[in-house]
């Protein structure tokens, strides 16, 4: 009884009710019931009354399509096994109607409307505290995530698989290798909520075990989205996570456009399938400095990125036309002056649900400057680089990304997926010979939905790395994955 009370005082305070709560555990029910224009009499008895039934939704947002939508994709199965897995207290005086459970899925369902969610994203809060009038949810949830891994020939000295780290040549006392690492477990905290003034808004919190050797905690996205703006610590603009095929590995393939910022963004949908967004985001700029000709400058002009997207299929399909545009600032120690130079990117991203079954992913992107969004080039640092045969001077490196993938489900709950991805990287002859001219990633992967909240899957990773010489070096990589979504 104490803890009962404990656990209903800690939720107002939270909450920041004032008058005294009943707390009444239930799984959200999901089974349609006959539409009605009020929820029924018994439906709205105080919390001792029988579990709710629903009236069938007359309208839902667009990433979650009607349960007995014709075209119901295994994503569609999947986000309703896992919003029937949540569980809802209610808080709120003893005499206020419990809401359906269908305003409270829909509500709830507002943790995964989100355009650049990506395949290893956490869920939805096992545990949600709800108020009755559904105009708040809040949760406090997390991932466990155990990953065995064993490398063998040139093996990559980290935890996530980068064919730019491939070392060459290759070192004879690590030729094979295995570990097990605690990479991906996260815990983080939601509040959703609707406000006359506000809107549809989210807080979202998440931080990984991911520092010193995986294990130490790292903050990796800070922010708050109200009506069609978001402010804090993000995904790019300039990234489309949803275009590229579920993996096992963390890192993700070599050629992929992945970046965390600072930012502000502007987003928009209109005519149903039409979204267009557009932010300022604070840079984090990396150049190779000449000792004693060149040397960095603070970063003081925000990185510019913007996207068009057609989508359809309830939001499960897309096409993405996205561009950034930076200014990066050094010093030529010679002629002791500031130079600034100007930068861009532009990326064609999709993913097309082909069947039902099947979907397919694909991202191209290239640019010059832009080596720190890219994932394998943000390891060698290549925003700037020295131009040959002019001390004291920087120039802008072109490169291209290409990633290709495709995911089959053989059921609603095991499905596979392939990817292929390079990463070019063009400087200026002559190249320094031991410098990175291109990666090749190739995986392989089987995952199996044990349980709405329990997943497992297995996977083979290849890759190559090759120098402006020519030489080269291989290594492989099979990794398992145990997940536990709370």
């Amino acid at each position: 009884m104490t803890s009962r009370f404990a656990l209903a005082l800690g939720a107002l305070c939270l909450c920041g009710s004032v008058a005294s709560a009943q707390i009444t555990e239930r799984p959200i029910s999901l089974t349609p019931a006959k539409a009605v224009e009020k929820p029924s009499a018994t439906a709205s008895t105080d919390s001792k009354g029988p579990t709710d039934t629903i009236a069938k939704a007359k309208t839902l947002t667009p990433a979650m399509p009607a349960a007995d939508s014709v075209r119901s994709f295994p994503e569609d199965i999947e986000r309703k096994k896992l919003l029937e897995s949540t569980k809802i207290v209610y808080i709120n005086s003893d005499d206020t109607p419990r809401p359906s459970a269908d305003s409270v899925r829909n509500l709830i369902n507002n943790f995964y409307v989100n355009q650049f969610r990506h395949f290893m994203d956490p869920n939805a809060p096992y545990l949600m505290f709800v108020s009755k009038d559904t105009n708040l949810a809040m949760g406090i949830g997390g991932r466990i995530a155990v990953r065995g891994v064993f490398d063998w020939k040139d093996v990559v000295p980290a935890n996530g698989f980068a064919p730019a780290l491939i070392p060459i040549p290759g070192d004879p006392t690590r030729q094979r290798a295995i570990k097990a690492i605690p990479s991906g477990t996260c815990l983080f905290f939601s509040l959703l909520g609707k406000d006359p003034r506000l809107g549809n808004y989210t807080a979202y919190i998440e931080a990984n075990f991911n520092g010193y050797n995986h294990e130490d905690f790292m903050l990796k996205k800070a922010y708050v989205s109200f009506r069609d703006w978001t402010v804090g610590y993000a995904t790019s603009t300039f990234s489309d996570p949803a275009a590229i095929a579920p993996t096992v590995d963390g890192a993700g393939p070599n050629g992929h456009v992945s970046k965390t910022n600072v930012l502000v963004r502007y987003m928009h949908s209109f005519k149903k399938n039409w979204t267009v967004a557009g932010s300022v985001e604070f840079p984090s700029s990396h150049i190779q400095d000449q000792d004693g000709y060149t040397k960095k400058c603070s970063d003081w002009v925000p990185d510019l990125a913007a996207f068009m997207q057609y989508q359809w299929d309830g939001g499960l399909s897309h096409l993405r036309l996205s561009g950034l545009m930076r200014t990066i600032s050094y010093r030529d120690l010679i002629a002791e002056r500031n130079l600034n130079e100007v930068g861009f990117g532009v990326m064609l991203s999709s993913v097309v649900k082909v069947c039902r079954p099947l979907s397919l992913y694909g991202e191209v992107s290239y640019g010059r400057g832009h080596g720190s969004y890219l994932n394998d080039l943000s390891i060698v640092s290549v925003d700037l680089v020295a131009d040959p045969g002019n001390p004291g001077r920087l120039y802008q490196p072109r490169a291209m990304g290409l990633t290709l993938g495709a995911k089959y489900n053989f059921t609603d709950n095991i499905f596979a997926s392939v990817t292929l991805s390079e990463q070019q990287y063009y400087a200026r002859n002559p190249r320094p010979a031991a410098d990175y001219r291109y990666g090749l990633y190739g995986e392989a992967c089987v995952y199996w939905q044990i349980t709405p909240r329990v997943l497992v899957g297995a996977e083979y990773i290849a890759g190559k790395r090759v120098n402006n010489d020519h030489t080269h070096g291989n290594s492989n990589r099979v990794d398992a994955t145990f997940q536990l979504s709370f």
